[in-house]
Order: structure tokens, then C-alpha cells, then sequence
């Protein structure tokens, strides 16, 4: 299935993206290969349509003022830490002619008998695999059965993976994705709360004045066309 996204060029930049954001759109940079970084802004209903389909590792077709789609990726959504809602996101225009470093996120499935039998915690100890692919080849999740952890012993590594076509690891084989821990006695959650508490209380809290929302969001890096050629360039070299 083809997703699909229209963006138009923007004028606003810096400190007054704010009107952007109340118009409902989303300030955007799109950059990457064959292209010249441009200032864009995107319907947030519409992209949070397309994050829920691609995600950050399958490809969008973003149309520009209406012009030819250009294959890209969303990347580097960044939120209001606040709100939660996308305040600033990049596209990363590619070339579908040469393999790419992307991430894709890890979507845990099953039941572990070590969890449910007994009663260990779950580490995850990635949320994200690097992999080197295509980008016709990328897909928006891998999944990672946990059924196979039956006991406090075994480990699920990048090598127990099923990886579809095309697509390869960057990571070490032998690097660890989840594995599941002993569930702790009563005596060690009394050591760790005691822990925790000491911290607490060592800590001084330091008074400052009202941040600059808006100044604090535009001084990210991200706001703007700046350094997105670096970006990409430093990306298609891993």
C-alpha cells in the first residue's frame, strides 16, 4: 500500500512557526538525496495518519505544491514535551536505487513462559534495530516472538531475528534484544526503595523562571534548513 502525503513550502520560519503550528500544520524540513533542503509544512491529521502507516522506516510519497511525489522517510519527529503533539518533523528524501542505513522499531509478540510461569521481567534491551537495505526493501516493524524465553537462561539476540528479504543487520549478531530477569525478593525492593529515597534526598531543586516555550522548540536544531546536508551525508556513510 502506497502512503501518500502533500506538503506546501513554507515561508514562516523561527520563532513565528507557532502560526504554523495554530493553522494545524506541521513545520517540516524535507532533504536528502538529488534535493536541496526546503522548508515544508504538513497537515498533522494527515501525519499522524502516515506515522501510524510507515512509521519511521517505510517510504511516503511526499508531493510538494503538488509537484512529482518525492520517496522519503519520516524522520526525527520531535514532540512538545508537554502536549505530546509533533511540533517539528524531517523527511528524508532517497535514492531507491541505493541501499541506506535506517532504523526499524521492534514490535515484541507472544507470550514468555519465563514471564508468565515464573514471574520474571521482561528486558527489552533494544527498542530499535539498525539495518542497511534498499529503501523499496524497508518495512515500518520487525517482529521478536518472546515465546522462545522459557527460562531465565535464554536470550533472544539479533541473530534469533527473522529479518524479510533484503534487509541486514548493522549490529553485532551476538548483541543482546530481550531476555527476562529473575523477579526480585522482597529484601532487594526494600534496598532498591531505600536506594531511591537517599537520592531523593540529596537532591536541590533549583528555581528558574518560565522557560520560553517556543525559543526553547526553535533552538532544537530542527526547526529550520540548516545543517540537513551534513545530516544525510553522515547517514549514507555508516
Amino acid at each position: 500500500m502506497t502512503i501518500s502525503l502533500s506538503a506546501e513550502k513554507r515561508t514562516i520560519l523561527g520563532r513565528d512557526n507557532w502560526k504554523t503550528r495554530t493553522a494545524g500544520q506541521v513545520p517540516a524540513v524535507v532533504y536528502g538525496s538529488k534535493i536541496e533542503p526546503k522548508n515544508i509544512a504538513v497537515n498533522l491529521k494527515a501525519l499522524i495518519v502516515a506515522l501510524r502507516g510507515a512509521g519511521e522506516s517505510s517510504l511516503v510519497d511526499l508531493a510538494i505544491n503538488g509537484d512529482q511525489p518525492l520517496k522519503v522517510l519520516i524522520q526525527d519527529v520531535q514532540k512538545d514535551p508537554m502536549t505530546g503533539e509533533i511540533i517539528h518533523v524531517d523527511f528524508r528524501a532517497v535514492d531507491l536505487t541505493k541501499e541506506i542505513v535506517a532504523e526499524i522499531k521492534l514490535e515484541f509478540i507472544g507470550e514468555s513462559p519465563a514471564v508468565k510461569g515464573l514471574g520474571g521481567i521482561l528486558i527489552e534491551a533494544m527498542n530499535t534495530l539498525e539495518v542497511r537495505a534498499l529503501p523499496t526493501a524497508l518495512v515500518s516493524s520487525i517482529q521478536v516472538d518472546i515465546s522462545m524465553l522459557k527460562t531465565f537462561d535464554d536470550t533472544i539476540r539479533v541473530s534469533d531475528l527473522i529479518l524479510p528479504a533484503g534487509i541486514t543487520a548493522v549490529k553485532d549478531l551476538n548483541e543482546t534484544v530481550a531476555v527476562v530477569e529473575e523477579p526480585r525478593t522482597e529484601e532487594e525492593i526494600a534496598e532498591l526503595s531505600k536506594a531511591v529515597e537517599i537520592d531523593v534526598a540529596a537532591v536541590e531543586v533549583e528555581k528558574k523562571g518560565p522557560l520560553d516555550s517556543e525559543a526553547s522548540l526553535e533552538t532544537s536544531g530542527k526547526a529550520d534548513v540548516k545543517d540537513e546536508k551534513k545530516k544525510d551525508e553522515k547517514k549514507d556513510k555508516k
